[in-house]
């Protein structure tokens, strides 16, 4: 089974020997290969619409894994019973919507042993998320794929912390950040890839500055005072991270 950097990237997360639910397993690709790879010796392939579960059963089916992988309808792990799967990954959706499935069951995937999350916008709110709810980002990646940048998130509830007091963030003048900033910019770009300095991160960063340069200068008069104080604080957030990774 191939899979895209992407989702192998995805994939290759989950610790070997886990039982895993797929969330929004779509055309199963990623359930096929946890199996196949002797990561996962059984997946839940699990998915809110019926057609793309047909598609998953039948892709399970041309491989014979149907002992290995069970599909299942379902609203996020409604359909996922108590101490089945010991870690989760979903991903392909926004981040805001990861964090709703995961409120909703909570009580399962506080049991887990782990959480592969691959956000496709809304990064900040679902680290936000998992911080308020108490868990923990053991780990980050990010992959630059055709163009777009996709980070994964693996998580732990009740993790211990890595680092309690965050990453040491200066500004140009030499002045530690206010802690509110400090946590805003871990939020929004990822504390282990910042600590870190993953090189796609830092391609992004430096992306999005140039492109943030080029509105900038296009910006004028009252009515854009908002909208350019926005992007001058995105700016100095961007040089900060930048200034960590160097």
């Amino acid at each position: 089974m191939e899979l895209s950097v992407r989702l192998k990237t995805i994939a290759d997360m989950v610790t070997v020997g886990n039982r895993v639910a797929d969330v929004g397993c779509d055309h199963g690709f990623v359930s096929i290969y946890l199996y196949e790879k002797g990561i996962a010796p059984r997946v839940y392939a699990m998915d809110l619409r019926e057609g793309p579960l047909q598609r998953a059963r039948e892709h399970i089916a041309e491989k014979g894994y149907e002992a290995y992988i069970e599909t299942r309808l379902s609203d996020g792990v409604e359909a996922l019973g108590e101490g089945e799967a010991e870690a989760l990954v979903c991903a392909g959706m926004g981040g805001r919507l990861i964090a709703a499935i995961l409120n909703e069951g909570m009580e399962k995937v506080r049991e887990m042993k782990e959480l592969i999350l691959g956000p496709q916008s809304e990064l900040a709110f679902l680290r936000e998320f998992l911080r308020k709810n108490h868990f923990q980002i053991i780990q980050e990646e990010m992959v630059k794929e055709e163009g777009k940048y996709y980070p994964v998130i693996k998580a732990a509830f009740g993790a211990e912390e890595l680092s309690k007091a965050g990453i040491a963030m200066k500004n140009r003048n030499g002045q530690e950040i206010p802690e509110e900033f400090r946590q805003k910019l871990e939020d929004a770009y990822g504390p282990l890839l910042i600590r870190n300095a993953h090189p796609v991160l830092k391609d992004f960063l430096e992306n999005r500055y140039r492109l943030n340069e080029s509105i900038l200068g296009g910006l004028t008069g009252e009515k854009a005072a908002g909208r350019r104080a926005e992007l001058l604080e995105e700016q100095e957030g961007i040089r900060i991270c930048l200034h960590v990774m160097a």
